[in-house]
């Protein structure tokens, strides 16, 4: 396999002749083929590492994977930052790296980030939480009625695509104005309408397509560009390099913003977004591995002679009660042995236990809290438990729902000296948070949706 890939970037002769008489031909076809990226993090360390020139990110986020021993949820993704010009993008599991750098500026600081992105291949699960009604039409061979599975299968067949449409802002060329206007999305590119909501097409002025450009989010729409919102995104074509090249856009909120997005991805790369998406659970057919998705956590009762699943929400409440107090008695039990003083040992074993989890980020802001899980995925039930500002006694339980972050707060409750944790002022009681996230992910209880993925951070 390594000969047919020196095959596929034969160097001439005339490029080794003085090495040829030692060195066989393989060998340094092998040297022109290999190139050194560097890599960064969320907590910006990074590590430089020497990949094969048609390296995909897919194969670097697996790299990545093996090299700090991550659980492969499929989540992992490279994306492509522009500080320069405050944008960033996900680079698709198809694409080629090395492509994607050498379109960079060599004087900016442009950078290949590390990271979880548990959005990127949601539409294909969840396609009308992406693609709401009023925003999008279908042709009138199907009089308008198309099942939510056919839809996204519209976007990935060739001969018909979905009308997206609606009201965005742009920045206008060489202005620092903002003007708002009806576009329509269509397989030939995005268009905007200079009368109106009309779509015929002597009102429709041509905007951007998509054959040698890709789509950004904007990161700070309002400070950099002015913007009415800060729901900004961009086309920039690959020759791109100066901000005042990039076609500004800005949506009035964030579900806005994904449907033109995701539509835009869609319209691109088509059936090979779905050849992503199918890849790695045909692997997983093939090799089966542990899944952890939420229906791999399932409530078990070994209390009696036979195991059991437990179905019952209330019965699994005080089954998860009783195993955390027993566990706890048991860890008294073991730090007594030892000489030191139970009561005071278990309430400081109870109280730092959850720092190591995964899911837990300390002393981190409600603002830094926002970026991290928006970062790496508006979906529902993507969380991250961290230290109260306001209060530093409780904790915060910060939660995406219906593309919206929210914050919950985790009381500690004391009943006879005991200390738990609770989310609904003391009726449902965790006797540390390990507990009650095990808890929150088998069941909704006072939250509006499960725990399903945390933000996850890790240094390389």
């Amino acid at each position: 396999s390594l000969q047919k890939r020196c095959q596929a970037f034969p160097v001439q002769k005339r490029d080794i002749t003085n090495v040829s008489h030692c060195l066989p031909e393989m060998v340094v076809n092998l040297m022109f083929l290999l190139q050194v990226i560097k890599v960064y993090s969320e907590d910006n360390t990074s590590k430089a590492v020497e990949v094969p020139s048609d390296v995909t990110a897919q194969d670097v986020c697996q790299l990545f994977v093996l090299k700090n021993h991550c659980i492969d949820d499929h989540a992992w993704t490279l994306f492509e930052h522009l500080s320069h010009l405050g944008i960033e993008r996900a680079l698709e599991d198809h694409e080629y790296v090395m492509e994607v750098l050498s379109s960079w500026a060599m004087d900016t600081d442009s950078r290949l980030y590390f990271r979880k992105n548990y959005a990127k291949y949601e539409f294909f699960r969840k396609p009308l939480d992406f693609f709401p009604d009023h925003m999008v039409s279908i042709s009138s061979e199907t009089n308008g009625m198309v099942d939510h599975c056919d839809l996204i299968q519209t976007f990935l067949n060739s001969s018909t695509c979905p009308e997206i449409h609606g009201y965005l802002h742009a920045k206008e060329q060489s202005r620092k104005s903002w003007k708002k206007s009806y576009f329509v999305l269509r397989r030939s590119g995005l268009y905007f309408s200079n009368k109106g909501t009309s779509k015929e097409p002597r009102h429709l002025q041509f905007f951007a397509d998509f054959s040698d450009s890709d789509v950004y989010t904007v990161l700070a729409a309002k400070k950099l560009h002015g913007a009415p919102t800060e729901f900004g995104f961009c086309v920039k074509s690959t020759k791109c390099s100066s901000a005042r090249d990039l076609k500004l856009l800005c949506a009035d909120d964030e579900q806005t913003r994904t449907c033109w997005i995701t539509a835009m991805r869609l319209l691109k790369f088509g059936m090979q977004l779905y050849q992503n998406f199918i890849q790695p659970h045909q692997k997983q057919k093939a090799s089966p591995m542990r899944s952890i998705s939420e229906n791999s956590l399932v409530a078990m009762d070994f209390s009696g002679q036979k195991s059991r699943v437990i179905e019952n929400p209330s019965e699994v409440l005080s089954v998860a009660v009783e195993e955390g107090l027993s566990w706890r008695r048991k860890s008294c039990h073991r730090l007594s042995g030892h000489g030191s003083p139970s009561t005071a040992q278990s309430s400081v074993l109870n109280i730092a236990i959850h720092v190591a989890q995964p899911w837990f980020h300390g002393k981190l802001s409600r603002e830094e809290s926002h970026r991290l899980i928006a970062q790496q995925g508006l979906i529902d039930g993507v969380f991250l438990l961290r230290d109260s500002q306001s209060n530093p006694k409780t904790f915060v339980l910060s939660l995406c729902y219906m593309q919206k972050i929210k914050h919950f707060q985790i009381l500690p409750v004391d009943d006879e000296g005991e200390l738990f944790y609770s989310l609904d002022d003391g009726q449902t009681r965790f006797t540390d948070l390990i507990q009650l996230v095990d808890f929150y992910q088998l069941n909704r209880g006072v939250l509006p949706c499960k725990l399903r993925h945390h933000c996850a951070r890790i240094t390389l």
